[in-house]
């Protein structure tokens, strides 16, 4: 995040908060230590992507160093109404960007509810 005074205080106090409720330190690592399950799911998800003709819109941080862009370019590759935006910014694009992201939002769902 160039700018970290864009995200509130307010987001990590929560997120903390959530956090540190008992027991949630074992649910955390389960999770984490679940993560190697994802991985075969994938291709699961991209024939759903290919067959269900679902729209997908993906705004991604072009900066992003939790998800890479090649996360949102894997969604260009099999859906078949598929808008992807790399902005110029990081992991927190709705504190740094959130006009931006609200704009592309607004005009998919015009355009898929429309």
């Amino acid at each position: 995040m160039p700018d970290p005074s864009l995200v509130s205080p307010d987001t990590w106090e929560h997120d903390f908060a959530l956090l540190s409720r008992e027991g949630n330190d074992e649910v955390q690592l389960a999770l984490f230590r679940d993560y190697q399950n994802n991985r075969p799911l994938y291709p699961l998800l991209h024939e759903f992507l290919r067959t269900s003709e679902v729209p997908v819109l993906a705004v991604w941080g072009r900066n992003d160093e939790i998800f890479g862009q090649a996360g949102a370019r894997a969604f260009a590759r099999d859906a078949k109404d598929v808008e992807v935006h790399l902005i110029n910014g990081g992991h927190f694009l709705l504190e740094s960007h959130l006009d931006v992201v609200a704009g592309y939002l607004r005009g998919f769902l015009g355009r898929v509810l429309g």
